[in-house]
């Protein structure tokens, strides 16, 4: 046995060696390459006059950036994990938009949008408002690809000129939800579902109970996507100069389109006004070519791409001015946990750290808080709530910006605001809430195992592997449905409504912000930057900078990001991590949607964490221009 052990020793310790090696290796070659960067200065970007902004968007838009460990995210890139794009924060497209609409430099822009992956038409409409200002100072925007999803399409349908490849074609389908339902798989496993709700329409927890969308639920979502879809169509109609019933929306519609078409994708673009014209993508280049020249290796025509446009902009953090006065921008993104958590989630104690540090500094004269997040923890929402009423007593007004969706708790922390403004597309309401706990008391007793013994009282006997007294579910609907009456009580007080009529359009329902906007559950209607002047307006401020107050890394996360976020990084890591096969992208590529949608659903049950086991969520508020 002595033997067998030391030589499990000698095997582990030379794997260690070996894995300890590699990775030092690898530190070394990178730190060689960043120095040989640095001393050459090869990684300035130089804009060449007359150039085309090359807008490629590779990635989700999203309000915020979620954390990710820059050595992990350089490292993992090479290894396909396709079902997790990465990241484009709206604020960057916006800004790198506007700079190149005041530069002389950028004659036009070219929208390749053929990795842009899902985003919800309010973002979208953001970037078509600063792409309208774009064309209105003279410059042509052109967009050309493949293939176009219904959210690369929206953006493309602003520029002067759509071109689609010969074999490409353009896929719009609309908007709707199909969730997975999990409840026969849980009955298999063994699992019991305690559920306690109060709302008619709050379908939260229905994939882990039905099989499928109850009627109330279809009825619901059906509300507010099909407004949304309205609002699609008509922006998409004026942009491309024909009308909403331009759009097919039947399968016999487009079965005649396309046998007019003999069934070739390309040609049905062309005969359905979705793109202007036919082309190769060498000839799409030779058109920019004899537009504005070749470039300095004469390869192809002067551009520059998003990534490096971006750099060439001013780090925001340093261009804060210690004198004047503020309005601070938080934003609350993602699921609401107890605790804390890192940007792109939202944890009670976090979020509300930051608008405490808001109220702190004496130069924030107001806040806007962003939100995007359909809810989560009640208790946590509650504290993130009770932030926004110290930042109101400390007399610092407080305006409540939502962005795609502020749903459920996401409506909670945006109710006491002194104002709130939404964009027409954002998904707001589901005033309802939920209580969930499973138990596994058969599932163990299945496989023999058991759980029994002795307790000083009857409330200690409750665990997951004993099950639920049904006096003990007593208590959690009882306090589920307290829970409810404090939502809907609040929201009265705090929006100088009638109990009876929160509760009317309550009930766990969705309402897109038009609808909202009717029954008193918003103020106003606009973007976030409406939202900043309206803060500004309640603080009385004329002169003023606008800031972003968020979660702080530490010298050493600053570095390592500083690190291994840069080209140079990442051109390292390619040379030393070649690209994958063919045939590897694809096989990994065929189990992106059933994957990423149970991780999204795991993730979901993982951060439900509230103290008391009730969750003001909305899971069906995610719907995106995909």
């Amino acid at each position: 046995m002595k033997l067998i052990a030391n030589i499990f020793k000698g095997i582990w310790a030379t794997l260690n060696f070996s894995r300890r090696l590699i990775l030092n290796l690898l530190f070394l070659f990178i730190l060689i390459a960043i120095v040989i960067n640095i001393i050459s200065g090869e990684d300035q970007v130089q804009v060449e006059d007359k150039s085309v902004l090359r807008l490629d968007l590779n990635g989700i838009i999203v309000e915020q950036l979620t954390y990710v460990d820059p050595f992990e995210a350089a490292i993992s890139g090479k290894f396909g994990d396709s079902e997790q794009p990465g990241e484009i924060l709206l604020d960057d497209i916006i800004d790198v938009v506007n700079k190149a609409t005041q530069d002389q430099q950028i004659y036009a822009m070219y929208l390749d949008l053929q990795r842009m992956h899902s985003a919800h038409l309010d973002k979208l409409r953001d970037i078509r408002d600063a792409l309208v200002k774009f064309k209105a100072a003279g410059k042509k925007i052109y967009a050309h690809g493949a293939y176009y999803t219904q959210a690369q399409y929206y953006l493309a349908s602003i520029a002067d000129q759509v071109t689609l490849h010969p074999y490409g074609g353009v896929n719009i389908t609309g908007f709707g939800m199909y969730p997975l339902y999990f409840k026969e798989a849980l009955d298999k496993l063994k699992v019991t579902q305690h559920i306690f709700r109060v709302g008619t329409y709050k379908s939260a927890v229905e994939p882990f109970i039905r099989s499928d969308m109850s009627p109330e639920a279809k009825q619901s979502n059906l509300g507010w996507i099909t407004p949304l879809w309205s609002q699609y169509k008509s922006e998409v109609a004026e942009n491309r100069g024909f009308d909403v019933t331009n759009f097919d929306e039947t399968f016999a519609a487009l079965t005649d389109k396309m046998e007019a078409a003999q069934g070739d994708s390309a040609k049905y673009a062309i005969d359905n006004q979705w793109v202007d014209e036919l082309v190769t993508d060498q000839q799409f280049v030779q058109k920019l070519i004899d537009e504005v020249g070749l470039d300095a290796k004469g390869k192809s025509f002067k551009q520059v791409s998003f990534e490096q446009y971006l750099s060439t902009l001013p780090p925001k953090e340093f261009a804060e001015n210690p004198f004047t006065e503020k309005v601070a921008v938080i934003v609350a993104k993602g699921q609401i946990s107890d605790g804390k958590r890192k940007a792109g989630a939202i944890g009670g104690d976090s979020t509300a750290a930051l608008l405490k540090r808001a109220r702190l500094n004496d130069k924030v004269k107001a806040v806007v808080l962003r939100i995007d997040s359909g809810g989560g923890s009640m208790f946590a929402s509650e504290t993130i709530r009770n932030e926004v009423l110290a930042l109101k007593a400390a007399g610092k007004p407080v305006v409540a910006s939502m962005g795609s969706v502020a749903a459920s708790g996401g409506y909670w922390i945006a109710a006491s605001a002194n104002e709130i403004w939404a964009s027409p597309s954002t998904i707001t309401g589901s005033i309802g809430v939920f209580g969930m706990i499973m138990t596994f008391e058969n599932a163990a007793n299945s496989l023999g195992i058991y759980s029994d013994g002795v307790a000083t009282t009857e409330l200690k006997g409750q665990s997951p592997f004993r099950g639920i007294e049904s006096n003990y579910k007593h208590l959690i609907q009882m306090g589920v449905e307290d829970a409810y009456d404090k939502f809907i009580s609040m929201v009265a007080t705090e929006r100088n409504l009638e109990k009876s009529a929160v509760d009317e359009v309550a009930q766990g329902r969705v309402w897109l912000a038009t609808q909202a906007l009717n029954f008193g559950l918003i103020d106003k209607l606009g973007n976030k930057n409406d939202a900043i002047n309206a803060a500004a307006s309640l603080a009385n401020l004329e002169m003023y900078d606008v800031i972003t107050i968020e979660q702080a890394l530490t010298e050493q996360e600053k570095l390592v990001q500083q690190l291994f976020g840069a080209t140079i990084v990442q051109s390292a890591v390619d040379a030393i991590m070649p690209e994958q096969s063919i045939f590897a992208k694809t096989a990994l590529n065929a189990l992106d949607d059933i994957s990423h949608t149970l991780e999204a659903q795991s993730k979901v049950l993982g951060q439900l964490n509230d103290p008391n086991h009730v969750y003001t969520l909305c899971l069906v508020c995610n719907v995106s221009a995909e």
